[in-house]
């Protein structure tokens, strides 16, 4: 499995990369799953969206991937309660099945384990030694 640890490690930067850009191309997707309880929701999706191209792109770094990962999973707690609005408020969402959004919520437990996956890279870590 560690042969393919690089190229996953690309597979989820490069997604969230895209999805960050996303949420300059489809602003008002991620307005609507906002709850409402939360306040500046404009100001949050474009934080969210800059926070995910970034950290995105910083995980294909071998130097920074370890602490972006740390980041990602921080990021990903944080929009979790977007996931939840979106599963207990299906009405508001017609275009999705209730199934697709209850599944979203242990999806995001899915990509915090993946990107914890590079929290602690022996691999990484080596390069690093051998870079200092």
């Amino acid at each position: 499995m560690s042969r393919f640890k690089p190229l996953l490690r690309w597979v989820l930067g490069v997604m969230f990369a895209t999805a960050g850009v996303n949420h300059f191309l489809n602003p008002g997707f991620y307005l609507l799953i906002m709850p409402p309880y939360l306040p500046w929701h404009r100001e949050l999706v474009i934080a969210s969206g800059v926070l995910e191209v970034v950290l995105g792109v910083l995980l294909l770094v071998p130097r920074t991937s370890a602490s972006a990962a740390w980041w990602l999973i921080a990021l990903l707690v944080a929009v979790f309660p977007a996931n939840l609005h979106m599963a207990l408020h299906p009405e508001l969402f017609p275009e999705f099945s209730t199934v697709i959004l209850y599944a979203r919520l242990p999806l995001q437990g899915a990509f915090i384990a993946w990107a914890y996956w590079f929290t602690c890279d022996p691999d990484l870590r080596k390069s690093r030694t051998r870079e200092s």
